[in-house]
């Protein structure tokens, strides 16, 4: 497998549409580590300019990795040696380019469909970066800002319940998107 995920806290937006830097939590570092595992990602990178939101990461991955928690939970150990930090998309591609020996194809997600920005579709992604380095982007907080979706390779179109509602966490989306293009029912 070579595709990679980055959960980017800077730049999203707020609710007011505003460019924002999220804190980064816990749960998302495990749980989304967990998934990208069971999905037999090739990476799991958080992506903050923060230092000490940064160090935090590091602290946690090294508790789980080689501290008491590799000891007490070795599977978590396991789903989070494939999870970095780092502090921008941009060198999130870097990592992923220097990993891979080419360029990743950037696909970005978002709970509502941007005009202007090329979708990709489900089918055939799944198979396409199984062979060819990819890096998919989701964003905390409000979302993705306008300017990162517009330099994207492409766009998986949103996750659409079948209720009005739609503000699932990003643990939620990364697993149904994971789910969608590699698992039993994906390519």
């Amino acid at each position: 497998m070579r595709a990679w995920l980055g959960l980017v806290h800077h730049p999203v937006r707020d609710r007011a549409g505003d460019v924002i830097t999220t804190a980064v939590t816990n749960l998302d570092v495990h749980d989304i580590a967990r998934t990208c595992r069971s999905y037999d990602l090739a990476g799991y990178l958080v992506v903050t300019p923060i230092e000490a939101q940064r160090a935090l990461v590091e602290r946690i991955l090294s508790h789980w990795r080689t501290g008491a928690g590799a000891r007490r939970v070795p599977e978590r150990a396991e789903a989070l040696r494939i999870t970095e930090v780092v502090p921008s998309i941009d060198a999130a591609v870097a990592r992923v380019a220097a990993a891979e020996g080419e360029p990743p194809r950037v696909i970005a997600t978002s709970a509502r469909p941007t005009a202007g920005v090329p979708e990709v579709r489900y089918e055939g992604l799944g198979r396409e970066l199984r062979d060819r380095p990819g890096l998919l982007l989701f964003g905390t907080g409000h979302g993705l800002t306008r300017e990162t979706l517009e330099g994207v390779d492409g766009l998986l179109p949103p996750i659409r319940p079948r209720a009005e509602y739609n503000h699932l966490s990003v643990r939620a989306a990364v697993a149904i998107t994971l789910d969608r293009l590699f698992g039993d029912g994906g390519d």
